[in-house]
C-alpha cells in the first residue's frame, strides 16, 4: 500500500507509472454481477442479513463445489463474509485460543501474521525452499510441531507473493499429518481458478474438518465488493455466527445478491484468465533476458516473485528506485518474508498486456 501511494503521488506529479504492486485484477466485474446489482439498486432497499450470509447465495456456493469439485458440501457449512479478510478474522477467532501456535509457510501473505499477532496468537515461521519444492512438507509441519505443540496450520495454494500450487496428493499428505498430530487445518483458496499449471483442489476433498476461506475478488474480479465465503466443520458453524454477528452483522446485502450471478459469468472470466496468462507468458520470457532470472515456480495466481540479488540488496531501495527512475512499481519482498525478503520483490501481472510489455521495456531500458 505504501508503494501505491508512492505511484500515486508519482503520477499526480505528471508521470505515468505501471502498476505491477497491487494484487487485484485489472478487469471489472462481469457484466452478470453488474445486471444483478442494477437490479438491486432497483429495489433500492438494502438490509442487514442473516450473519451467515443470504441463502441463495450459499446455496449456490454449495453448488459450485459440486460443479468444480465433484464434491458435496451442505449450504449450512458455508458463512458469507467481507472478504476473505473477515473469513480469516472469523477462522482465527473461532478455531484457536489465546496464546496458540499457528504455522505459516514463508514467504507468505503478510496479513495473517498480523492479524494473528492482534488476536494474541503465536505466528511459527515455516520456511520453504527449493528443495521442498517452495512449498510446506509433511516433514516440516511434523518438526515444527515437535519443537513445541501447534494448534493451527494455514496454507495457501496457489500462494502470495510466490504463486505456487500445492498438488493434490501433496495437499492430501498434509492435511493427513496435520490431522493426526491434532493441529486444524486452513486452506486459503482464493486463488483458485487461477492455475496454469498443475491443479489445485480444495482441501475439502480430504477432510471435513478443514476450515476453507475463499473470496470474489480474485477469479471474479470483485475486489471491491468486499464479499467472500468460508467452509466450516460443523463444530465452527454457529461459533463463526456469533462472532459475525458482533463483529460485522452480515456482508453488505447488494454484493451478496450480486455475487450470486458471478458463477454464470465463466466464459467471460475464463477470457480475463486468459489474459492472465498471456501475461504470466510474456513476464517469464522478459524477464530473464533483463536480469530477473531466479523466481518461484508460477503455478498460479498473478505473481511472479522474483531475485534482486544481481542487482541490490536492499529490495525496498531497490523498488523505491525502480519506481522513480524507471516508473514501474513492484512490491519489495520484506512484506512476505521478514528474514530473506529483503532479496526478493513481487510483480503482480494482473494489469493489461500493453503494461506489462511497456513494464518488460521500461526496466530492460532501466537495467541495460
Amino acid at each position: 500500500m505504501e508503494v501505491l501511494q508512492a505511484a500515486v503521488e508519482q503520477e499526480a506529479a505528471g508521470d505515468h507509472v505501471i502498476h505491477m504492486e497491487v494484487g487485484q485484477p485489472g478487469a471489472p466485474a462481469p457484466k452478470p454481477v453488474l445486471e444483478a446489482a442494477h437490479h438491486a439498486l432497483a429495489d433500492g432497499r438494502f438490509r442487514y442479513t442473516e450473519a451467515l450470509g443470504i441463502r441463495p447465495l450459499r446455496d449456490r456456493i454449495a453448488r459450485h463445489y459440486h460443479e468444480a469439485y465433484g464434491i458435496e458440501v451442505a449450504p449450512d457449512r458455508i458463512a458469507v463474509t467481507t472478504g476473505s479478510s473477515a473469513g480469516f478474522n472469523l477462522a482465527f477467532l473461532a478455531a484457536f485460543d489465546h496464546g496458540d501456535r499457528i504455522a505459516l509457510a514463508v514467504p507468505g501473505y503478510p496479513a495473517y501474521r498480523n492479524l494473528l499477532g492482534a488476536l494474541g496468537l503465536e505466528v511459527v515461521n515455516v520456511e520453504t525452499s527449493a528443495e521442498s519444492g517452495y512449498v510446506m512438507t509433511p516433514e516440516m509441519l511434523a518438526a515444527a510441531h515437535a519443537d513445541r505443540p501447534l494448534a493451527g496450520v494455514l496454507i495457501a495454494s496457489p500462494g502470495n507473493p510466490t504463486g505456487t500450487v500445492l498438488q493434490p496428493e501433496a495437499l492430501r499428505a498434509l492435511i493427513e499429518t496435520a490431522e493426526a498430530l491434532g493441529i486444524r487445518f486452513i486452506s486459503d483458496e482464493i486463488y483458485h481458478r487461477l492455475v496454469y499449471a498443475g491443479a489445485a483442489e480444495t482441501a475439502l476433498k480430504y477432510s471435513p474438518h478443514a476450515i476453507v476461506v475463499n473470496s470474489f475478488s480474485k477469479y471474479y474480479c470483485m475486489t471491491g465488493w468486499r464479499v467472500g465465503w468460508m467452509v466450516l466443520p460443523e463444530e465452527l458453524v454457529r461459533p463463526v455466527e456469533r462472532i459475525a454477528q458482533n463483529l460485522y452483522i452480515s456482508a453488505p446485502d447488494m454484493s451478496q445478491r450480486a455475487a450470486v450471478a458471478a458463477f454464470d459469468a465463466t466464459e467471460e472470466l475464463e477470457a480475463v484468465k486468459d489474459g492472465y496468462a498471456a501475461n504470466r507468458h510474456l513476464l517469464l520470457d522478459r524477464l530473464p533476458a533483463i536480469g530477473f532470472d531466479d523466481f518461484y515456480p508460477v503455478d498460479g495466481a498473478f505473481y511472479v516473485y522474483a531475485s534482486v540479488r544481481r542487482f541490490s540488496n536492499d529490495s525496498i531501495d531497490f523498488t523505491q528506485r525502480m519506481l522513480r527512475e524507471a516508473r514501474v512499481a513492484a512490491t519489495p519482498g520484506p512484506d512476505f518474508d521478514r528474514s530473506r525478503g529483503h532479496a526478493w520483490m513481487r510483480f503482480s501481472f494482473a494489469g493489461t498486456e500493453a503494461d506489462m510489455a511497456e513494464a518488460m521495456e521500461r526496466l530492460g531500458d532501466w537495467l541495460a
